[in-house]
């Protein structure tokens, strides 16, 4: 496998004398969706805000892909009703950029016809489609994105999320991504970190959803509801949930091919970890 884009090694976080995060470890490669979850308050945004440099870990080190490119989406975003600007003036405020590279991104995310619109007319979807460009004009190697169905209908967040992983595909950027929406995210990640303020377990969507760590914090009924939904891949896992390398193909006992879409349900995954308390 190849050096990964980003790598997390027994990072703690600290606010005061309390501990955010306490030992975590994480990794993104290239080419790979990795969704964190966790109940609020479980150290989400301590990670992210690791993962992009903008606070260093009090315990542990960051390791980053060399002239590593990261687009970012965030969580809260407002405009002021009263501040004049389209979408074609908000995109420039990037750099510098070309109309039709502005053109080409919104292109990308479904966005082209709010190109003119004034930021404040957006609909929940659309702004976050018009971020979502955005970020995508640095042309990252790791997307980031911190909540991004914020303000989005539930029919919206199910194709936004259809379309970071289409970007996926399309790029072969990494993603890191932070989401509450369980049911949805689940079907378009290749590993789940699941956090409360360490990593309770982690791996692929089929194996944390029935991991023990993972129904103690969100309950066996939801992990019921779950247990059942539609995952598609073209590349192949080994049992961490980390992606082969195509040369690699899926070593027999050691790893699994996706190239399909059907429902799974399991007793027990096969591939997740869990550290148990800290």
């Amino acid at each position: 496998m190849s050096a990964p884009l980003i790598a997390l090694d027994r990072v703690t976080v600290r606010y005061g004398a309390e501990a955010a995060v306490s030992g975590v470890d994480l990794s993104i490669a290239r080419g790979e969706i990795v969704t964190l979850i966790g109940p609020n308050g479980s150290g989400k945004t301590s990670i992210v805000r690791t993962a992009l440099g903008l606070i260093s870990p009090d315990e542990g080190t960051v390791t980053t892909a060399p002239s590593l490119t990261i687009g970012y989406v965030p969580q809260a975003w407002h405009v002021e009703d009263t501040l004049p600007i389209t979408v074609r003036r908000f995109l420039t405020l990037r750099g510098a950029k070309t109309g039709a590279d502005l053109e080409q991104a919104l292109e990308e995310v479904g966005a082209s016809h709010v190109i003119e619109s004034p930021l404040q007319g957006l609909s929940g979807g659309e702004s976050r489609r018009v971020l979502l460009a955005r970020a995508l004009l640095r042309d990252p190697d790791l997307l980031v994105l911190d909540e991004p169905m914020a303000a989005v209908d539930v029919a919206g967040r199910a194709e936004l999320y259809r379309l970071i992983r289409l970007i996926r595909d399309r790029r072969g950027c990494g993603v890191l991504l932070v989401s509450h929406d369980l049911h949805l995210v689940m079907a378009e990640t290749d590993r789940v970190f699941c956090l409360n303020r360490h990593v309770c377990c982690s791996g692929t969507p089929e194996s944390v959803l029935v991991h023990p760590e993972y129904l103690a914090l969100f309950g066996p009924q939801l992990g019921r509801e779950l247990a059942v939904y539609t995952h598609h891949h073209d590349h192949d896992h080994n049992l961490s949930g980390h992606p082969l390398d195509p040369a690699e193909g899926a070593p027999d006992g050691s790893g699994h091919h996706h190239d399909h879409g059907h429902d799974h349900s399991h007793d027990r995954g096969p591939g997740a970890t869990g550290t148990g308390n800290v």
